[in-house]
């Protein structure tokens, strides 16, 4: 095989209401470069520098990252570190708008964790991996998840991250906010997704102090999703 796969950890983005008839190409322009600046600077905070990962996929409403394995760059780094950074930047960012720009100006996304075997050719990255992560990006599941939160994004990780990193409650991991919620078929295969909604408050089974939780203020709900 001239094409063997290279592992990667996949990480992507899409924007919600990208097709809404209040966001003119110029206003389109101006979140495609926040979104860009947002995820940029989210991975510099996690120490994903542009060696530590392929060039970045556009999606047109979107952005896909493809991560080195690396020891100073964990999966459960991207999940600590790189989720809440990206969520507060989107938070500031949705704040400081005026309340008439909301509908046509507002950032929310839906992002997706996942891992596996990665093709690249001359016109980008495939595979079965990728396709996974994209599923899971686009399952109804999770619009809705980010459609009825007060926060601006809305995390769905795969079985894998799930797993291997999240259940586990390493540090900055909020394993109880994880809840099963997506379901998809790839290949033939049903895939599950754990989401998370950076913000909101976590569930617990056993009885503990009560965390003090700021509420978010909610831009951008009660419309529909792209």
């Amino acid at each position: 095989m001239d094409n063997l796969p290279l592992h990667r950890s996949i990480l992507a983005v899409d924007m919600e209401r990208s097709t809404s008839p209040l966001r003119t190409n110029p206003i389109k322009g101006d979140l495609r470069r926040l979104v860009y600046e947002m995820l940029g600077a989210a991975m510099a905070h996690a120490g994903v520098g542009p060696d530590r990962r392929d060039p970045l996929e556009d999606r047109g409403d979107g952005v896909l990252a493809l991560i080195h394995p690396a020891d100073d760059v964990p999966k459960s780094r991207l999940l600590s570190r790189l989720v809440p950074e990206l969520g507060r930047l989107l938070l500031e960012y949705d704040l400081a708008l005026p309340p008439e720009q909301w509908p046509s100006r507002g950032l929310r996304l839906r992002a997706v964790v996942h891992a596996g075997e990665v093709h690249r050719d001359a016109y980008g990255c495939f595979g079965e991996a990728v396709d996974t992560a994209c599923r899971l990006l686009d399952a109804p599941q999770l619009k809705k998840c980010l459609r009825d939160a007060a926060g601006p994004l809305a995390l769905v990780v795969s079985e894998e991250i799930y797993q291997g990193v999240v259940k586990h409650g390493y540090e900055g991991i909020p394993c109880g906010a994880y809840r099963q919620a997506v379901r998809v078929q790839v290949a033939g295969r049903r895939r599950l997704g754990w989401v998370h909604v950076p913000g909101e408050a976590v569930e617990v089974d056993e009885p503990r102090p009560a965390a003090t939780v700021t509420p978010l203020r909610r831009v951008g709900a009660g419309h529909p999703a792209a």
